[in-house]
């Protein structure tokens, strides 16, 4: 049975990820940035949290975990290279180590550049990827711990999964990245079509995450920063895909 999946707005702006498995009752949350809203949902679906999976470090992600660890005598996982300024782990992680949640497995992934030691976790067999910080819907994290060749790298390593995966970012940022990601490829009409779908979403308060990483691929100007149709859109024909990620990045950061 693949896992089920609840999206789970927090705070003004925050996601968090419930996965469940119905034959086990088995469930872990990605993130928690408040404690309240993943334990109505759980408490709503008479769900047992089994596990809480952090991907970094930030207040915005960690902020409830002991409060639900507490409540459900959950097991925490987290970065082992993290250790020194997350929550009590439980299972401290690299990459390459799997998770299990229920009879699925997911397989670590370092994503660093937002933070370092930022996680992902793939499950390959349920076509999710939660990517918190890192690759974002029609975004990526600022950079404040990486730079921009740990974060390209990151990013490439994501969008080599299967082009069907879902895609789990931590916030609901797309409709400003969206009006940025216009004026790299203002042609780009996958890009505008997707553009007037977020503002769609948007106006009547549904969310845009998940996403497809097909779609993000053919959208996300941070995914691109490689592609020689963006590379003379910016004058840079010749720069590496490093450079002119870090072009586009620093962009972002004055729009």
């Amino acid at each position: 049975m693949p896992l089920e999946l609840v999206t789970i707005p927090c705070r003004t702006d925050n996601y968090a990820f419930l996965i469940h498995d119905s034959v086990t009752g088995d469930t872990a949350v990605i993130d928690v940035p408040d404690a309240g809203p993943i334990a109505s949902a759980l408490d709503a679906r008479n769900w047992r949290l089994t596990d809480i999976l952090i991907t970094h470090h930030h207040d915005d992600h960690i902020d409830g975990v002991d409060e639900l660890r507490r409540a459900h005598d959950a097991r925490v996982w987290g970065a082992k290279a993290d250790t020194h300024r997350l929550p009590r782990l439980d299972v401290a992680l690299e990459e390459g180590d799997t998770v299990n949640v229920g009879a699925a497995t997911g397989t670590v992934l370092d994503v660093s550049g937002h933070t370092m030691g930022h996680l992902a976790f793939h499950f390959p067999d349920d076509q999710l990827v939660f990517t918190a910080d890192s690759l974002m819907a029609l975004g990526c994290g600022r950079l404040f711990e990486g730079t921009p060749e740990v974060m390209w790298q990151s990013l490439s390593k994501l969008a080599a999964l299967p082009a069907d995966t879902t895609v789990c970012s931590g916030h609901e940022y797309t409709e400003a990245n969206a009006r940025f990601a216009l004026t790299i490829e203002p042609e780009n009409s996958e890009l505008i079509s997707r553009a007037e779908d977020i503002r769609s979403k948007r106006a009547s308060g549904q969310p845009t995450v998940p996403s497809l990483l097909s779609t993000e691929i053919a959208t996300n100007p941070f995914l691109r920063a490689g592609l020689p149709a963006v590379k003379t859109a910016l004058g840079m024909n010749t720069a590496t895909d490093e450079a002119v990620f870090a072009e586009i990045r620093s962009r972002k950061d004055r729009f």
